[in-house]
Order: structure tokens, then C-alpha cells, then sequence
């Protein structure tokens, strides 16, 4: 039987930033949950915050040591993505490259599928 594909991949310098995060964070922590909202002016952006728990329908990805959950609103908008963290002199954030985008707006705060 071929095992399905993990829904999210997680780069090493990704999965290090979630570690850090939860290890900061002074409390039992899961994981983190990714999620989409509405917002900007292409539409769509990813959210991301701390899971204490799996929810009943979350999607659960367990890689590098780092457990992400993703809710399953967003499922279909972020199959194939690689959750990324990228830092530089003037910012420093989690990237999502999701090959499902079909246009970013120009500050790159919102997307659509």
C-alpha cells in the first residue's frame, strides 16, 4: 500500500525556528498549527501559532523533531508546500513555498490559489 505524501515538508532551518519557539514558549507545547485566512489584497495568508493538542481534523506532519499541525480548512491550499525559515539583515520569518500559488501580492503579504 503506498503511503500518501505528507501534506507540508519542513526545511532544517524551519524545523530549528520551531524548536527554539517552543522551547521559549515555558509551557507543554505540541507543536505548531498552520493555518490560511483571509486577508490582503490577493486573498489569502498563512497563519501560524502554538498547538497544545491535535484538534479531530488537523493533519498531523512529524518531521526533523517537530510536530506541525495543519487545520483542515487549509489542507487543500498548502498540499506540496515546504515551510521554510529565512533570516536577513532587514527581516526574518517563516516563508511557505507553495507550488499551488498562482500570485503573490507585491509586499508579499497574501496569496491565491
Amino acid at each position: 500500500m503506498n503511503e500518501r505524501p505528507q501534506a507540508i515538508t519542513i526545511s532544517d532551518a524551519a524545523a530549528e525556528r520551531v524548536k527554539a519557539m517552543i522551547a521559549g514558549r515555558g509551557k507543554p507545547t505540541l507543536g505548531v498549527r498552520v493555518g490560511i485566512r483571509t486577508k490582503g489584497c490577493s486573498g489569502l495568508s498563512y497563519t501560524l501559532e502554538f498547538a497544545d493538542e491535535k484538534n479531530e481534523f488537523d493533519e498531523l506532519v512529524e518531521a526533523k523533531g517537530v510536530t506541525v499541525l495543519i487545520d483542515p480548512k487549509a489542507t487543500m491550499f498548502i498540499l506540496g508546500t515546504e515551510m521554510d525559515y529565512q533570516e536577513s539583515k532587514l527581516e526574518s520569518g517563516f516563508v511557505f513555498n507553495n507550488p499551488n500559488e498562482k500570485g503573490r501580492c507585491g509586499c508579499g503579504e497574501s496569496f491565491h490559489i
